[in-house]
């Protein structure tokens, strides 16, 4: 695995991105898929502090020209970052805890958070981390950060990309935690084993914990 995270393959072993002639199809219901689908309207059904809902009509073209409309709701969500932040003095991680709606719990996770119009990931992830945590790099040398992969969340309904970070601190100091008036975040920072025992759902934080342990193994 690269520092760009885990390539896709195709079914027949065949890389996505390398030239191959496609297998046999297994089934069709007659949509060219090189077409691209067209949004014939969308509107806004709901409003939230974070997300919004759309509900759209969307024409598909089939293998004889004719188009057919499908209808699909899509939450709108702007994109995430979610990182594993590894201090290699100590060769600690911070775990956090916090409670998740969609789950009804107080679910073990990795610090994450949503990116601001025109920031960019690294910032977004660094500023994230301050808020929530009260990390700090002590320079720009005292960092070094590693892409597990670009993800969205649910693709069948909702835009959000989340980035999928794993950020190594060398050196690093403590300042001021500053939280949203509603966020009640609890982080400690605790070895690789502890890390690996606790039981963490999210699907991208899974992600970046796969791609450090690929890294970890590769060292010994």
């Amino acid at each position: 695995m690269s520092d760009n995270g885990p390539s896709s393959s195709a079914p027949d072993g065949q890389s996505r991105g390398a030239e191959a002639s496609p297998g046999p199809r297994l089934a069709s219901q007659g949509v060219d898929v090189t077409v691209p689908a067209r949004i014939v309207s969308s509107s806004t059904v709901y409003r939230g502090a974070i997300f919004s809902v759309e509900d759209r009509r969307i024409a598909l073209t089939g293998a004889d020209g004719h188009e057919t409309m499908i209808r699909r709701q899509v939450v709108r969500h702007c994109p995430s970052v979610v990182m594993l932040v590894h201090d290699e003095a100590t060769d600690r991680y911070i775990l956090e805890r916090e409670y998740r709606a969609g789950s009804d719990t107080f679910a073990y996770g990795l610090p994450a958070g949503l990116m601001d119009a025109g920031e960019s990931v690294e910032h977004c992830a660094l500023r994230e981390l301050r808020e929530e945590t009260g990390v700090v790099p002590d320079s720009a040398d005292d960092m070094r950060f590693e892409s597990a992969g670009d993800c969205y969340s649910s693709e069948g309904m909702t835009d959000e990309l989340v980035h999928i970070l794993v950020l190594h601190l060398r050196a690093w100091h403590e300042a001021g935690r500053d939280f949203d008036p509603d966020e009640y975040v609890d982080s400690s920072w605790v070895d690789w084993p502890t890390l690996c025992a606790s039981p963490i759902r999210e699907s991208n934080a899974v992600i970046a914990l796969q791609h450090e342990m690929i890294r970890r193994l590769r060292r010994t």
